[in-house]
């Protein structure tokens, strides 16, 4: 699974299944400064919202392909059933009907390719809503788009038919009738219910040949899309080829496309580098290696400056991204640039509150206190080159419309007011906190020194001074899945691995980060932990059978390398030496560094004179309270796990321990974030320009099933209120859009007083393009027109 995710081109923006568009692990890819609210409610420029190269039509050439990069290939066409994705969304957008588009401050604006008019004309005694269709609107059989269409997918969307099998009804279920008005061209929608977001229907708008029928709506759509109108259409689905062919529509009225055709290829995220380096691809979201290639590649290039035009991506030294590339590879990269933005989703910090010390509020509070949000997006931000600011609401990203900080609602860290809430709960301290003065704190910082804000990263966590992570091929994990896709996420199993099974990261012992345990302890883990790897090594060593060059011999390597390190960092907690790890460098951060590249986070850094630092546990009952943090495993995680480290350390300053589990990214979100076997968690949702309505499930109040099981709906920390629902429910149905965005806000503030997620920041989205391309790259919130991209001349 990803905060690969996705995290986003990156981020899963269908809006009919929001779920899909979660995104757990890593993929931080998926800008200038942005501020908080300003005084008239904007919040900051639209401009620092987005990064596409902008460029007027006049200066594009006509014709060309653009080989965009694309997670997987869609499951269907029809965007609103269950197994539609970004990628359907994207192939939605380009060649079907949009009655409203999004702006770069996430705020929806009439289409005009598509409608003339699109008003509330009546709210009393019902809401009434009056489209009136552009007259040079129609399908590409030669239909006009009317009324009809419009009533088809209505009668699709409602929910009332069980034969149509649509994944999300919202807003559609509040319609109580849709007609034909003066003419075929003008459509009157009557609402049963009133609902503040009905810019959200309608968008995209299929032909009543795939609405009109169950038959046609389960499966005329999922593999063809024979009828369209937009600026493309869908010109073949290769499957084999694993890409999608848009082609210039000819009968498209509005502004002729640039471009004459669009492939969007399948391009897995481990591959868009090399395909970078050879030059297959034009568009492609990437990750931060990725990214700091094509930057190392350019700074590298030819004459005594770097390139001048376009963005040349993180900045950093180059030297290991760009040390192994050849003379060929970096001529390629020097061709593209990354663009970048912040996107328009957030990675939160999830409390599982449905059982054990979550469930009581104030030690979430205390948790949330606990934490500097502000130095954990700095260690995700500033590292790329990017404005650094902690994301202040659940509903609205920075840079929107309306966007405003509701975390006084919570309250600000605070260490002093964390142990105060935990000792009102009954979890308190033994004694004194048991740190010197002057020594090394969890952080590895002096005691009084002040907290890790100053600083933003670990004395070694595993990356360069770019902030990217550079493992080598022996050191990332191989899921032999797609990280991106929860929906094929397979259980782990405990057994002790065999004979071909791959052993699991859910299997490695836990650990525990910011304990208080004994050095004996900790060796004891460690050890353990060499054992689980060398039996893995084993197991994988014999399935390669030989076979130097298969991922199983791959994989053997890891994991022996992985038990070594960890049999070295018990050898060190023993004998108390500094001793030089693989990899380490033999710096002081050596041990934290060293440790956690054996596959498991131990107790707070300690320095290489042997002198202990900690502070005392806080217990209940004689209990110390010990949190699991369930994190993703593999490679492209690297970057969430140094993030749950520091969120570790961070509670281990107010006595709370923090045992990590390290699971594999196709496990966790299914087996874990879904079924709600964590405590802690990093995963992200995207943003939405329909708050009330697309974030109302997610933090839904869970409801008692008859079966007796807890229905969650995507409310995954399981902490909601009926007042949280009810404020939501007000929103949704408030035709006043200034009283609607109070009451949005009013339901933020809730949720951070719930303390179920506490937001961290927004994930960056970074976008490699070729120089020549204008109109694309780093989206934001803002739709893209297809029809504008192209290649300068």
């Amino acid at each position: 699974m990803t905060d690969h995710d996705h995290p986003a081109g990156r981020r899963a923006v269908c809006r009919r299944r929001r779920c899909a568009a979660l995104i757990a692990a890593g993929a931080l890819l998926p800008l200038p400064a942005l501020a908080g609210c300003s005084e008239d409610g904007r919040g900051a420029s639209s401009a620092a919202s987005q990064d596409i190269a902008p460029a007027p039509r006049g200066e594009l050439k006509n014709g060309g392909t653009l080989r965009w990069a694309v997670d997987a290939m869609p499951g269907t066409l029809n965007a609103f059933q269950s197994d539609a994705d970004a990628t359907t969304a994207r192939i939605a957008g380009a060649v079907l009907p949009s009655m409203f588009t999004i702006d770069a401050s996430g705020r929806p604006q009439r289409n005009a390719d598509f409608l003339d008019a699109a008003d509330v004309s009546a709210r009393d005694p019902k809401q009434v809503v009056t489209y009136k269709i552009n007259p040079k609107a129609r399908w590409s059989d030669g239909r006009a788009v009317t009324a009809a269409d419009f009533v088809a997918q209505w009668t699709a969307l409602r929910g009332k038919d069980n034969a149509y099998w649509t994944a999300r009804n919202a807003g559609y279920d509040r319609i109580g009738k849709v007609e034909q008005g003066a003419n075929a061209r003008e459509v009157k929608v009557t609402f049963a219910r009133p609902y503040a977001d009905w810019r959200s229907l309608f968008t995209p708008l299929y032909p009543k040949s795939v609405m009109g029928s169950a038959d046609a709506f389960n499966d005329g759509a999922r593999e063809q899309l024979k009828v369209g109108a937009g600026p493309f259409l869908v010109q073949k689905r290769d499957a084999k080829e694993g890409r999608v062919v848009l082609a210039r529509n000819p009968k498209w009225w509005g502004d002729t496309a640039k471009l004459k055709r669009i492939v969007l290829q399948s391009l897995p995220g481990d591959k868009r580098a090399a395909a970078l380096a050879d030059g297959s691809v034009d568009v492609a979201a990437v990750d931060q290696v990725a990214a700091k290639r094509v930057a190392s590649a350019r700074r590298a290039g030819p004459g005594p400056h770097a390139p001048a035009d376009g963005n040349a991506g993180p900045q950093g030294d180059g030297k290991r991204a760009g040390a192994k590339a050849a003379p060929a590879e970096n001529s390629a990269l020097r061709g593209y640039t990354i663009r970048k933005a912040l996107e328009p989703a957030y990675t939160q910090l999830a409390l599982n509150g449905s059982s054990g010390p979550l469930a009581d509020d104030r030690v979430r509070r205390a948790v949330a206190r606990a934490l500097d949000r502000q130095a954990l997006a700095d260690t995700v931000l500033k590292p790329l080159d990017l404005p650094s600011k902690a994301l202040g609401s659940h509903l609205l990203m920075a840079g929107q419309y309306g966007y405003a900080d509701h975390s006084a609602a919570l309250g600000e860290q605070d260490a002093g007011a964390a142990k105060a809430l935990l000792a009102d709960a009954g979890w308190k301290s033994d004694g004194a906190d048991r740190q010197q003065a002057g020594a090394p704190g969890p952080d590895g910082r002096s005691s009084d020194e002040g907290d890790e804000r100053s600083d933003g990263r670990y004395a070694d966590d595993g990356y360069g001074d770019d902030g990217y992570g550079d493992e080598s091929a022996d050191d990332r994990a191989d899921t032999g899945s797609d990280d991106r896709n929860p929906g094929r996420a397979g259980r782990v199993h405990a057994a002790a691995p065999g004979r071909g099974d791959r052993p699991a990261a859910a299997e490695a012992p836990l650990s525990f980060t910011g304990a208080v345990g004994s050095e004996v302890q900790q060796s004891a883990l460690l050890r353990q932990s060499a054992s689980f790897y060398k039996q893995a090594a084993a197991s994988e060593k014999a399935e390669a059978d030989g076979d130097t060059g298969s991922r199983a011999y791959d994989r053997y390597k890891r994991y022996k390398k992985r038990a070594a390190e960890s049999l070295g960092a018990a050898e060190m907690i023993e004998t108390g030496q500094a001793r030089q790890l693989p990899g380490s460098g033999g710096h002081p951060g050596a041990r934290h560094a060293a440790v956690e590249r054996a596959g498991d986070a131990v107790a707070a850094p300690q320095p290489a004179d042997g002198k202990t630092s900690r502070i005392a546990a806080v217990k209940k009952n004689g209990k110390p309270l010990t949190l699991r943090f369930v994190l993703p495993d593999g490679a492209g995680s690297e970057q969430l796990r140094t993030v749950g480290r520091r969120i570790a350390s961070m509670l281990g300053k107010i006595g709370v321990q923090t045992s990590l589990q390290r699971v594999s990214d196709a496990s966790y979100f299914q087996d874990h974030i879904a079924s709600g076997d964590y405590d802690l968690a990093l995963y992200s949702w995207p943003g939405t320009a329909y708050p009330a309505t697309d974030a109302r499930p997610i933090y839904a109040k869970p409801q008692p099933a008859p079966d007796g099981s807890l229905t969650v709906e995507q409310n995954y920390t399981r902490v909601g209120t009926d007042h949280i629902d009810q404020l939501f429910d007000q929103a949704a149905s408030e035709l006043d859009e200034g009283a609607a965005h109070t009451l949005v806000a009013q339901a933020d503030a809730r949720i951070w007083a719930a303390a179920g997620s506490v937001p961290l920041y927004q994930r960056p989205e970074l976008v490699a393009t070729k120089k020549s391309l204008a109109n694309v790259g780093a989206f934001g919130f803002a739709t893209p027109r297809f029809q504008d991209i192209g290649y300068q001349k």
